[in-house]
């Protein structure tokens, strides 16, 4: 089973709970939902779309953030966008934000890759989204910081562009990004240089933990500009291995305090592998826990 970030790689080369306080509380709850990341469900995705989104909403999921579209011929996992579009919104599910990958636009120069964005934006938009979420950046595009200072300028660029479709940009990390060059890290750079008022970030717990940071402080840093979470486990036996969310190492109740520091809106449980016992019942024992504990 690959991994999102192959997945990701391939497509771009084509507290206690008492310690809450009240309002705390009440951001955390703002979310009137919890969300999923639909690459947790990739394999299943691939063999039954409709068939799978259905199952989400059986969970108990409101909202789900999208991923895999295909901008060439206009469709989410082979349905035509309008198609899915009607679809998943017949189901009362709601896709606030989506991962789109603009590769020939952070590869290129001036207009280069702009009728892919456009394709991409386009997508959002009929999804009835807030949010366009840039999900990776090609490794052959970030050897060095003035690779990361590039990409800040590409995505500013692509920002405006969103802005005018009525979104807001975003960006969701690794844990790549806080390699350190010379002191200084690619997530530096991109939280320096993009323009606070045009670009976001969507903070993935589980690879802030992985690049041995702390998401608490890391919120704390950017206040107000990580809308969106994405809830991954670590598993409390091997850090390469996710687990429900729940079952393992991250200490959620922790983070799920800064909620008004963040600015979260939204937040998406994801997980790449480990299942137990397989991925549909790894989503339901997540949205449980969650439900019982965080929100």
């Amino acid at each position: 089973m690959s991994s999102r970030r192959d997945f990701i790689r391939q497509a771009s080369l084509i507290a206690p709970a008492a310690l809450l306080l009240p309002d705390e509380l009440f951001a955390a709850k703002k979310q009137t939902g919890v969300g999923l990341q639909l690459y947790t469900l990739r394999d299943l995705v691939a063999q039954d779309p409709r068939g799978t989104v259905e199952k989400v909403a059986a969970a108990g999921y409101k909202f789900v953030e999208l991923y895999g579209y295909d901008p060439k011929n206009a469709h989410f996992y082979g349905i035509p966008l309008l198609d899915f579009a009607s679809f998943f919104h017949g189901l009362g599910l709601k896709s606030p934000s989506g991962h789109y990958m603009p590769s020939q636009w952070l590869a290129g120069e001036g207009d280069t890759g702009k009728e892919e964005l456009e394709n991409l934006v386009r997508a959002a938009v009929a999804m009835k989204s807030e949010y366009f979420t840039i999900p990776y950046l090609p490794d052959n595009l970030r050897p060095n910081l003035d690779g990361y200072k590039r990409l800040a300028a590409r995505i500013n660029s692509a920002a405006e562009m969103v802005r005018k479709a009525g979104l807001k940009m975003c960006y969701h990390n690794h844990d790549f990004e806080f390699k350190s060059f010379d002191g200084m890290t690619g997530y530096d750079v991109l939280t320096q240089d993009c323009d606070p008022k045009l670009v976001s970030f969507e903070t993935d717990l589980y690879w802030v933990v992985r690049a041995g940071k702390d998401p608490v402080e890391l919120i704390n840093k950017l206040k107000g500009r990580v809308p969106m979470w994405h809830v991954k486990d670590m598993s409390k036996t091997n850090p390469e291995q996710q687990t429900e969310v729940g079952n393992g190492s991250i200490d959620f109740k922790r983070i799920f305090a800064t909620a008004k520091t963040s600015g979260m809106k939204y937040f998406f449980v994801e997980q790449e592998n480990n299942y137990t016992p397989d991925p549909v019942g790894a989503i339901n024992a997540s949205i449980k826990y969650i439900k019982a504990n965080l929100v």
